[in-house]
């Protein structure tokens, strides 16, 4: 344990790229799992929330390279903030979702509550064979109480105080060496 605290020491910008980077990574193979392998589709909220880890991996990732061919300050501080930022978005989308699963407030019209127009009668037949709806307000799939939403609150908020640590880690090392 303490050989990761000394290299967290002694970079701690690669180390929060690196960790953003393979978190992130870990959590898109976990939800393609549950989709691709256990059957879980997604609801439209479950979709959005994984362009946040669309975007921040591959930019993590850009600035774990960077932080070891010495990526100027500015690119480095607005990589991580970037990060940062959407992460925090990412969390408050999360925190929404999980609170319309356990009904604390109602969902998107499109994935939730009553279905209140079918149509007319001779569409609905036809309109029934295409249709596959995934409620927003469903729990797919739960672990100790908590859902798939509920974790991505918890990896999303962890990356963003990662991505804020990397952020003030640029600042210090970049200052230091000028």
């Amino acid at each position: 344990m303490s050989g990761i605290l000394d290299i967290a020491r002694r970079n701690p910008v690669v180390v929060a790229a690196a960790t953003v980077s393979l978190i992130g990574l870990l959590t898109i193979c976990a939800f393609f799992f549950f989709e691709y392998v256990l059957g879980y589709p997604p609801c439209p909220l479950c979709l959005d929330q994984r362009n946040a880890f669309y975007v921040s991996v591959p930019l993590a990732a850009l600035l774990w390279l960077g932080a070891e061919y010495g990526a100027s300050r500015r690119v480095m501080v607005a990589g991580f903030a970037v990060i940062a930022v959407v992460m925090i978005w990412n969390t408050g989308l999360s925190t929404y979702h999980a609170g319309v699963e356990w009904k604390w407030w109602p969902g998107p019209t499109d994935c939730s509550g009553p279905i209140n127009s079918l149509g007319s009668a001779g569409n609905l037949l036809n309109s029934l064979k295409d249709i596959k709806i995934v409620r927003c307000d469903e729990a797919a799939w739960r672990f100790l109480g908590i859902s798939l939403a509920g974790y991505d609150v918890m990896v999303s908020l962890f990356l963003a105080a990662v991505a804020a640590w990397g952020c003030k880690a640029a600042l210090a090392r970049q200052s230091s060496v000028a």
